[in-house]
């Protein structure tokens, strides 16, 4: 049986987390994008293995 532990960390022992995503066959961090490639990463949607399969089977089923 595993037990939980709620861990709460204020504010001052936080530390920012860089984030990279891939673009032009490359990986570069968000920070360092300009505002109309930041826009475009903000618009991306996260692919979804199940949304993409019962999408899939809907289409299957007719």
């Amino acid at each position: 049986m595993t037990k939980e532990i709620d861990i709460q960390l204020s504010n001052e022992e936080r530390q920012p987390c860089e984030v990279w995503t891939r673009v032009m066959g490359y990986f570069r961090p968000v920070s360092e994008f300009n505002i109309g490639k930041k826009s475009e990463y903000a618009e991306r949607k996260c692919f979804s293995e199940k949304k993409a399969t019962e999408k899939f089977l809907d289409v299957a089923a007719e």
